[in-house]
């Protein structure tokens, strides 16, 4: 006898399946309900369903029971419902897909991560957080953070701040990690809205460059540049003058001794400080990838060069600021290019005869006296000129050492932060150490010489054995001299040492003179005099 319901069931079919459907249909008021009311005349069960798609204008529906069959006897009436433009069957529901894939990104992550509800529970964590905790995954949800982290009160913070914090320094069953806490909430900010927190660990003993040089730019523009040294103090209020101008700017001053910040600094201070900054090292670098680096080449410019050519940082820095360091290296062809620009603010790329008009400010710097290589014919004075509009000098670290104390002080907190151990005291006689060196590599050697000695330091404590200086560069004693002749014989013999000793460190008859406190002009001719500076 036929069965009184015009609808067969199919239960016994062996084509059943988990099936997940997608309704593509129109936002409408019960349109929810005209489909499920067909479901429900056919006998079909909703485990689960979901709104998706940009304006709401699809419905995914879970039915564990329904069959190849019934699915195919059911599209025709669902697509004949007003308002439903087409019937699809789907791999997965939108919240699976999601959590599928979310599972996958935590799970390649190689460092912990946990979400906190706000009673200090643990609700999920990926596999690199279990193994830390020495659980299985599934074990997870449940524990109490506290078993495993110590003095620290997840969701008091959270409630405290309301906002991210990044390298909280915790301890995880003995081990030091920096914690970055992402809250969980709601549109609003009140405090019963908080859902709990996201917990990132990094183990600080691996953190390295990449966390530190995070740190290192918190602070940005004049800010990030230490003023402890009244002669630095002077240096950035100067550059705070020239900031906001818009002519060339060209740094002098010795390696390490923070030439590149200086320049960001004018950059983020002036009115292109939104736009991009650029930086080209053009020492040791060879004439051809300087200048396709900096000026970019046209399609087929040479052999091996991209079909459709490459831009330079020039045309990268468009608006911006375009920082050149070593300037005095730079070949006679690339001196011509660079005046060029600087007088008509065009130029060509490698391999093509179209003119390119730009809007970039030229920051320089130069560890050399360009005005000497002009005198020996090595630098062009024309674009020494153009270059040298507005300049500033950096002075050395051994210029400034009436603020070494403070610069000393961060430079410690920075490596102790790094290598993820706490911050050292500093013996006496290791600062008297650091206090009467040369620093030849200015503030970028006392850097790595404060991060090694944190590292070889034990106990909390930086002694003078942990202060590793290498004498190289060092002033020599000025030794015996002969007291034949009269006075200015023998006076002349100790000048002429003096100037051969000075004249390592400061290489230029410019330099010279600022350090004895005398003319370049005077320095130039005793240097002449006594036959020093010429190779």
């Amino acid at each position: 006898m036929a069965d009184a319901n015009p609808h067969p069931h199919y239960n016994n079919e062996s084509g059943a399946s988990r099936v997940r459907i997608k309704v593509h249909c129109q936002n409408r008021v019960g349109i929810l309900r005209d489909i499920l009311e067909l479901l429900v005349d056919y006998g079909i069960n909703v485990a689960r369903g979901e709104v998706g798609g940009e304006q709401g204008n699809a419905i995914y529906l879970h039915c564990p029971n329904l069959i190849n069959l019934q699915f195919q006897a059911l599209r025709p009436k669902l697509e004949a419902i007003a308002g439903v433009f087409g019937v699809k069957r789907v791999g997965l529901m939108p919240s699976e897909r999601r959590h599928l894939e979310l599972n996958a990104l935590l799970g390649a992550l190689d460092f912990p991560v946990l979400s906190i509800d706000m009673a200090g529970a643990i609700v999920a964590a990926n596999r690199s957080a279990a193994q830390l905790l020495g659980v299985r995954v599934d074990e997870v949800p449940g524990m109490a953070l506290s078993r495993y982290i110590e003095d620290f009160d997840l969701p008091e913070l959270v409630r405290a701040n309301k906002s991210r914090v990044n390298g909280l320094r915790v301890k995880v069953k003995g081990d030091v990690f920096l914690a970055d806490i992402a809250p969980l909430q709601a549109e609003h900010d009140e405090s019963e809205a908080l859902a709990g927190a996201v917990l990132t660990l990094h183990r600080a003993d691996r953190v390295g460059e990449r966390i530190y040089n995070v740190r290192k730019h918190e602070l940005r523009g004049f800010d990030s540049i230490f003023q402890s040294s009244k002669v630095m103090a002077a240096v950035v209020r100067e550059a705070r003058r020239m900031a906001p101008l818009d002519a060339p700017l060209l740094i002098e001053g010795e390696t390490g001794t923070g030439k590149e910040l200086l320049a960001r600094a004018c950059h983020l201070a002036s009115p292109r400080g939104q736009s991009p900054f650029m930086a080209l090292n053009c020492a040791g670098l060879p004439e051809s990838m300087a200048e396709t680096e900096l000026f970019g080449y046209g399609p087929g410019a040479f052999e091996g060069a991209r079909p459709e050519g490459k831009l330079g940082l020039l045309e990268l820095t468009a608006g911006g600021t375009l920082f050149l360091d070593g300037v005095g290296e730079m070949s006679p062809r690339l001196q011509a290019k660079l005046l060029r620009f600087l007088q008509d603010g065009c130029f060509r790329r490698v391999g093509s005869d179209e003119e390119v008009y730009l809007d970039v400010r030229v920051i320089c710097a130069t560890q050399v006296d360009l005005s000497e290589l002009c005198g020996k014919g090595e630098f062009r004075q024309d674009l020494y000129h153009r270059l040298n509009v507005l300049s500033l000098h950096i002075p050395p670290l051994r210029e400034c050492l009436d603020g070494l104390a403070p610069l000393v002080e961060h430079f410690l907190d920075s490596a102790s932060r790094q290598i993820g151990c706490a911050l050292p005291k500093l013996a006496t006689q290791a600062f008297e150490r650091m206090a009467h060196y040369h620093w030849p590599g200015n503030v970028r050697q006392l850097e790595n010489v404060l991060f090694q000695a944190v590292s070889l330091c034990d106990g909390g404590l930086v002694k003078a054995e942990h202060i590793r200086l290498p004498d190289y560069g060092a002033p020599q004693p000025l030794g015996e001299f002969s007291t034949e002749g009269d006075l200015d014989a023998i006076l002349g013999r100790f000048e002429k040492v003096v100037l051969e000793r000075l004249y390592a460190e400061y290489p230029s008859s410019r330099q010279l003179g600022k350090r004895l406190g005398v003319s370049h002009t005077t320095i130039a001719n005793k240097l002449r005099q006594y036959g020093l500076g010429r190779d």
